[in-house]
C-alpha cells in the first residue's frame, strides 16, 4: 500500500513512534492495534510496515529510545564530587528528568513485561548502566564512612523505584513545585541510606 498523499518517511517514522507511546501509555501495549496506531498517524495500516516490522519492535523502540536518551543526558551531567554531592545530584536528575516523560516512563516500567526475552535482555542491558552509576555513588559513599547499607544491589534498586514512583503521583497544577518534590525527595534518599 502506497503512503498517504502528503507523509514523508523523515516526519512519518517519528510520529509512528510517537502515536504508539501515547496509545501505549494510554491503552495498554496489549489493547493496541497496529490498525489504530496507523490511524492515529494519517496512514494507511499496511504503510506502518514500512517503518516498523511489527508492533513488538514498536515496543523495543520505545524503551531504547527512552534509556538511550536517559544515557545521553545522565553522562553530559555526570560529574565530580563527594559521593554525598553526586547523590543529590542523581536525585535531583531522576526526578526531573522522569517528571518531564511520564509516558515513556510508564511504558518503560510497565510493559516490560511485554518484551519478547530477546528484547527484554536488551533494555536490561540500556537499564543496568543507569543502574550502576546509582550503585557506584553508594558504594563510595560505604567506603567514605557517609552511607550504610547491607546490600549496595537492593539499596539501588529501592532508591530508583522510590524516585521513579513521583511520576505516579505528581501533577504540575498540584501543591507542590518540581523544586519542592525534588527536596523532599533528596531529604527521603539521604536519610535513607545514612549512617
Amino acid at each position: 500500500m502506497a503512503r498517504t498523499a502528503g507523509s514523508h518517511s523523515d516526519i512519518t517514522g517519528p510520529r509512528v513512534l510517537d502515536a504508539a507511546l501515547r496509545l501505549f501509555a494510554q491503552h495498554g501495549y496489549a489493547a493496541v492495534s497496529m490498525r489504530q496506531i496507523a490511524r492515529d498517524v494519517g496512514v494507511q495500516a499496511g504503510a506502518l510496515y514500512n517503518y516498523t516490522p511489527d508492533k513488538q519492535t514498536l515496543l523495543l523502540d520505545l524503551m531504547r529510545r527512552h534509556m538511550e536518551a536517559l544515557l545521553q543526558e545522565r553522562q553530559s551531567r555526570k560529574g565530580q564530587g563527594t559521593p554525598l554531592e553526586r547523590l543529590e545530584d542523581f536525585t535531583r536528575f531522576h526526578i526531573r528528568y522522569h517528571l518531564q516523560r511520564p509516558d515513556e516512563v510508564f511504558i518503560a516500567y510497565m510493559e516490560l513485561r511485554n518484551l519478547t526475552p530477546e528484547n527484554f535482555t536488551a533494555v536490561e542491558e540500556l537499564r543496568r548502566q543507569y543502574e550502576d552509576e546509582l550503585e557506584e555513588i553508594l558504594r563510595d559513599g560505604v567506603a567514605a564512612g557517609l552511607f550504610a547499607s547491607s546490600d549496595l544491589r537492593v539499596a539501588t534498586m529501592a532508591v530508583i523505584a522510590m524516585l521513579t514512583g513521583v511520576t505516579t503521583w505528581y501533577r504540575p497544577a498540584g501543591r507542590l513545585s518540581v523544586d519542592e518534590v525534588e527536596g523532599i525527595y533528596w531529604d527521603m534518599v539521604r536519610k535513607a541510606v545514612a549512617v
